[in-house]
């Protein structure tokens, strides 16, 4: 017999915000992680992106809450970006739909006032990113002395954004007598030093292998040449609207997002694209991310900005325009289809270069991720001069890692270039008063014609 949230001893009025939601049977990380945090343990939640993590430290840290009460938060969520505030925030008040639990969700990139204003006239839950919750304690816009639960999501992803220094004087300010909560995707070294410094005997809950995709994720790959090529590509998989009717394409750089956003919106397609990355405004970006979501656009381009926690219901498609170095971002790339049961598929573009870091992916997923024949329609351009030089020593880098010995491709062609023109510098053996011999180039010789040599000649 399935377990439902009522199994869980989930109250009415949030069992009700669950009806109107959709969700009918709670997913193994909510079965596992529910009963603990509402025992009042500390608890380390393991588990891949789509699988409910929010739902899972949220309903019972709501049940604990019960009401508004006060002005101060008693319940913080830590999260890595803008977008996951925004995010959480939204699930967080769909879930209170029935309470008067009041939730408000700050970050960066706007005003700090009318934020503080917002904080002050009253919250329970707060969201924020680690470095704007510092700034509005810096400036006695917000009180922590209040704060009951202390929730760290996507703890892996602020470590590997450099958050660790603000995460610990945040956990010097907030009260230690506290319920803590940390939930990732993986659990790596750095994750583990930031549990023991503010968990004691946590309840460890793992409910996939780290690492591992999601099971309804269809994996496929394509081998092209170079980056123009991969357009084409792109462009031609695009034109079945029916198959990829909702896409959400990623790239390493945010020079490599502005050409792909730039080739596919072209003429009437620039309505159904939207481009997100670090060096767009706060607002677009939001737009951006709320349209996708909407369903009013039908491709978002992306940086892996997009790729933790983002919860974007009938993702058809995510396609690795790029396939990305930290190899642990694949899984979250690929994470964002297939949710809540659903089947997706991930297609990832692969070079000469990328083929090394696809390999330790498929280590990391343990299993292999099956190669498709490019499209005959696909038109397979020349790579340029400088595109291949950045595969060559990108490939050089690559063997110098295995190998620290190895000397590199470049390095043998500038010796051999080198050895040849010494061979063409004739020199002479002089040899001095003193008995010792020295090398002298011998000087070019001048095609001088004198008027008494063409006279000569005539």
């Amino acid at each position: 017999m399935s377990t439902t949230f009522a199994d869980l001893k989930i109250t009415r009025q949030f069992l009700n915000a669950i009806e109107d939601l959709g969700f009918d049977q709670p997913t193994p990380i909510q079965i596992k992680a529910i009963p603990a945090i509402r025992s009042g343990q500390h608890v380390i939640g393991i588990a891949q992106t789509g699988t409910g993590k929010t739902a899972a430290y949220m309903l019972p840290v709501l049940q604990k809450i019960k009401y508004a009460q006060g002005t101060a938060a008693r319940c913080v969520i830590l999260v890595p970006t803008k977008e996951l505030v925004v995010q959480v925030t939204e699930q967080v008040e769909q879930l209170t739909k029935y309470t008067d639990i009041r939730t408000e969700g700050i970050y960066g990139g706007v005003g700090r006032k009318s934020q503080a204003k917002s904080v002050n006239e009253g919250v329970d839950v707060l969201v924020s990113t680690p470095r704007r919750l510092l700034e509005l304690y810096e400036f006695e816009n917000v009180m922590l002395r209040k704060v009951e639960v202390l929730i760290l999501d996507e703890a892996d992803r602020m470590m590997d954004m450099g958050f660790m220094p603000q995460i610990n004087t945040l956990l010097d300010i907030i009260p230690t007598k506290k319920q803590n909560l940390l939930f990732s995707a993986t659990f790596s070294p750095r994750v583990e030093e930031l549990s023991w410094n503010f968990m004691d005997f946590p309840v460890k809950i793992e409910v996939t292998p780290e690492a591992t995709p999601v099971e309804t994720v269809e994996q496929v790959r394509y081998d092209v040449p170079n980056f123009q090529t991969k357009l084409n590509l792109l462009a031609h998989l695009l034109e079945d609207e029916e198959v990829f009717h909702r896409i959400i394409i990623f790239t390493k750089t945010k020079s490599a997002a502005d050409r792909v956003y730039k080739r596919l919106s072209k003429g009437d397609n620039k309505e159904h694209v939207r481009l997100i990355h670090s060096n767009k405004g706060q607002n677009t970006r939001i737009n951006s991310f709320n349209d996708f979501k909407e369903g009013s656009v039908r491709i978002l381009v992306s940086t892996d900005v997009m790729a933790r926690g983002i919860d974007i219901k009938e993702v058809s498609h995510v396609i690795n325009f790029d396939v990305p170095s930290v190899h642990e971002d694949y899984v979250h790339r690929i994470g964002r289809t297939g949710r809540a049961f659903r089947t997706g598929a991930a297609i990832t573009f692969v070079t000469k270069s990328d083929k090394y870091h696809l390999l330790k992916i498929e280590e990391k997923i343990r299993m292999f991720i099956p190669m498709e024949e490019l499209p005959s329609e696909v038109e397979v351009t020349e790579t340029p001069f400088e595109e291949n030089q950045l595969i060559e020593r990108a490939l050089d880098a690559q063997k110098k890692k295995a190998d620290p010995n190895y000397q590199g491709a470049f390095h043998e062609k500038k010796s051999y270039k080198v050895k040849q023109k010494n061979k063409k510098i004739k020199r002479t053996k002089s040899f001095t008063g003193k008995g010792k011999s020295t090398f002298v180039k011998t000087p070019r010789k001048q095609k001088t014609t004198s008027k008494s040599n063409r006279g000569n000649k005539k």
